[in-house]
């Protein structure tokens, strides 16, 4: 990297001596997860105390190993992969709470940020850096924080928005060129392919899409090349949109928020992804405050919000981030989708999840949650659910008509049981 703007640039191992024990720390995320930073910290012995908080990282997190325990504690946001069991273990912790509204924890003191470790791209003539793939809670996170170090890795995407970082804001810096991590879409399955299908016959002409990553969300963009005047407002995508928007299916005509820009807050994907979103100025990257906000979401019309879910009682109940009482994930964006496309004009807010589960020997449409499940999204909020037996909308329906609808959605080698149990227990009354 020959720069004179980074001949302070330190080693890894130098960057993070300027820790002290007992610190509290952001770690950027996903794509843009800092990992020579968190390796040389994971290397010091002479720290404890140390909390780490952060959405879901992308690469190795050593901090939940054996050798370190008593000495940092992951405290997840969004729980990834890697933290599943270590939270299930006890030996991390999870926060549960909206997207939306983790940049005020930091602003506000509710989390005080004594550091932020942030992977960003290289400074433009100007000094600025841009925070790239993951500007989401990041940003608020370099402003809350006493001290900023960072890796400046030549090989991040100068993304647009409101999200450049000065280099003088950094109190330490290293200088990287590698490869980001790349989630590589998934082959696609017969039954995502027919929930591809089912939710894609929803979506009009104009719509403005918000979608997760996963094969339920790739099934669908795949199938929407037909369609006319898209546009996006979301909280992430992957590499299924782009040829959307390089084919003109996504031009972001009608927006009301943002029109003529693709937003998002963060993204997740190959290389070709990368490279598309670099120095793009039609993409555009905003804090996850402004995209997840409920009142903004809901001033573009036709607003479809495509999420998961894992399991749906029968009143409606969707449960998104735990299997029982074990967190799976978090309550991310999901609820800022569903209720700002329920206000949205011509909105429709779906959750969509294959009818089975453990290779259909579970169904996921059951008469009550699990115990310790999590309600994401409540029976008050809930629209469209879909499966790759149909859709139904369970807006302004009565407890009988949702299990009705629902049951009727269901694999139907658990429709009779699903009948029986319910009329065994009485908690709906079918006609």
């Amino acid at each position: 990297m020959s720069n004179p703007l980074l001949d302070r640039s330190l080693s890894a191992a130098d960057a993070v001596r300027l820790i002290p024990s007992g610190a509290r720390i952001f770690v950027h995320g996903a794509a843009a997860t800092p990992t020579p930073l968190l390796e040389a910290l994971a290397a010091r012995d002479d720290l404890h105390g140390v909390r780490l908080y952060h959405l879901h990282t992308a690469g190795p997190f050593p901090f939940t190993a054996p050798s370190l325990k008593g000495r940092f504690r992951s405290v997840s946001l969004f729980v990834g992969e890697p933290l599943r069991r270590a939270v299930a273990d006890g030996d991390a912790d999870f926060i549960p709470v909206f997207l939306a509204d983790i940049p005020d924890l930091f602003r506000s003191g509710a989390i005080p940020l004594d550091v932020a470790l942030v992977q960003v791209s290289a400074p433009d003539i100007h000094g600025l850096c841009s925070l790239g793939t993951s500007v989401d809670t990041a940003l608020a996170a370099v402003r809350s924080a006493r001290l900023v170090i960072a890796e400046i890795n030549d090989r991040m995407p100068r993304t647009h928005g409101p999200a450049f970082v000065p280099l003088s804001r950094f109190d330490a810096f290293i200088t990287s060129s590698r490869p980001l991590p790349e989630h590589v879409p998934a082959v696609e399955s017969d039954v995502e392919r027919r929930i591809g299908e089912i939710i894609a016959d929803l979506i009009e002409d104009g719509s403005t899409l918000q979608m997760g990553i996963g094969a339920i969300p790739d099934a669908v963009l795949s199938r929407l090349g037909g369609k006319h005047d898209l546009g996006v407002h979301t909280e992430m995508f992957s590499d299924r949109l782009v040829p959307l928007i390089e084919g003109g299916v996504v031009t972001n005509r009608h927006k009301a928020v943002h029109p003529g820009r693709t937003v998002t807050s963060f993204i997740t994907g190959t290389k070709r992804l990368y490279d598309f979103v670099d120095d793009n100025p039609m993409v555009e990257f905003h804090p996850c405050d402004r995209t997840n906000d409920t009142a903004l979401i809901a001033k573009n019309e036709r607003v479809v919000a495509i999420n998961s879910a894992l399991e749906v009682d029968l009143s409606g109940q969707v449960c998104a981030d735990s299997i029982g009482h074990r967190i799976f994930s978090g309550i991310g964006g999901q609820m800022d989708f569903i209720r700002g496309a329920a206000r949205s004009r011509g909105g429709k807010p779906i959750l969509a999840l294959p009818s089975t589960a453990a290779r259909g020997t579970l169904s996921r449409i059951v008469p009550t949650l699990k115990p310790g499940a999590g309600v994401v999204t409540t029976r008050g909020h809930v629209h469209w659910i879909v499966t790759e037996y149909g859709a139904v909308n369970l807006h302004g329906l009565t407890l009988r008509e949702r299990a009705e609808a629902l049951i009727g959605i269901s694999h139907p080698d658990f429709r009779a049981e699903l009948t029986r149990e319910i009329l065994a227990t009485r908690h709906y009354v079918l006609g």
